[in-house]
């Protein structure tokens, strides 16, 4: 009988189920994937959507076993950028930004850059010199449902329209490309025009204030009013109704987001029109960071699809809105 030595080209037959239990074991035994740990900026809590947008991602954050390290800027960009840079020093994994405003993120990025800590932009997008600042943005096409907006009023009023146009936070994407697409949508149409345009700064209160010294200032001139999100919206459906101005009838209102309280606005027959902007950014966020932290390579941008609702579909629609 031949007897392998330890030098020999062969082993014995007999040796191969202890040779694979020996990796088996091996493989057992290695280090878990390690958990992740993600810091998230978040711009605040100012409507019903950016507390859904956090529900989302906290929640998505859970359910992977993520550590979330979580920031509510209160509307500021220069706690936002804190948190951001806090973030950088802890040695997080990766960062979720939703940045408050579109420009001045260039230094405190680098600083992540620097660390090797990818950026993952969520539902807003940013200006800077270098793209390679961010992994990639995931997000709505603001522009596009600025357009969706103007064609549905178009619709509703035969093209013509004397229009009050709520705009979001001044430097905002959204108020800036919501306002681009919505003025490219009307441009076709020469009896639809934009009589004031004022900022409410996407709150609801702010816009009641500003619609009720719209309404005063203009009177039944106004014929439409769009808004940049429902939360202005619904201030101004409030200010209308309490200066005896019907919405939904003697003033047409729209607005964007989508959010559960726009569909009662629009089942009450308040509310006419309102463009989804998802805010269930979660798993598309996570899968980004859990590719981005082993080195894929990612789009530079992921669009989020937006349909467009009103009051004849909002009653079949409300009980399966989320947020």
């Amino acid at each position: 009988m031949r007897i392998n030595t330890p030098g020999s080209a062969g082993i014995l037959p007999a040796s191969i189920p202890a040779l694979l239990l020996f990796l088996l074991a091996a493989i057992s035994t290695a280090a878990p994937a390690k958990k992740l740990t993600v810091g998230f900026a978040q711009v605040g809590a100012e409507s019903a959507w950016r507390t859904a947008e956090t529900q989302s991602i906290k929640s998505e954050a859970e359910k992977r076993g993520v550590t979330l390290k979580f920031s509510d800027a209160q509307g500021k960009q220069e706690n936002q950028i804190r948190s951001v840079r806090n973030f950088v020093a802890q040695h997080v994994d990766a960062i979720i930004l939703a940045p408050v405003v579109e420009t001045g993120w260039s230094p405190v990025l680098q600083e992540a850059k620097r660390a090797k800590i990818p950026v993952i932009l969520v539902d807003r997008g940013i200006k800077v010199p270098d793209e390679s600042l961010y992994a990639t943005l995931i997000a709505s096409d603001f522009v596009e449902e600025g357009r969706m907006a103007a064609e549905w009023l178009a619709k509703k009023t035969a093209g013509k329209a004397n229009i009050v146009e709520l705009q979001g936070t001044p430097g905002a994407a959204p108020a800036i490309d919501r306002k681009k697409g919505f003025e490219e949508g009307i441009k076709k149409h020469p009896e639809m025009k934009i009589i004031t345009s004022q900022s409410a700064d996407f709150r609801r209160g702010q816009g009641k204030e500003v619609m009720e010294a719209l309404i005063k200032k203009h009177g039944n001139e106004i014929t439409s009013v769009y808004a940049h999100n429902d939360h202005m919206a619904l201030g101004a459906v409030q200010a209308l109704d309490e200066a005896g101005r019907k919405p939904g009838t003697d003033v047409i209102v729209l607005s964007i987001d989508g959010i559960r309280d726009a569909f009662q606005s629009m089942v009450a027959g308040k509310l006419n029109c309102s463009v989804e902007c998802n805010p269930l950014l979660g798993p598309m966020a996570f899968d980004a960071i859990e590719k981005a932290v082993v080195g894929q390579k990612l789009p530079k941008r992921t669009v989020v699809q937006d349909k467009v609702f009103d009051q004849s579909n909002a009653k079949e629609l409300i009980a399966s809105r989320q947020y």
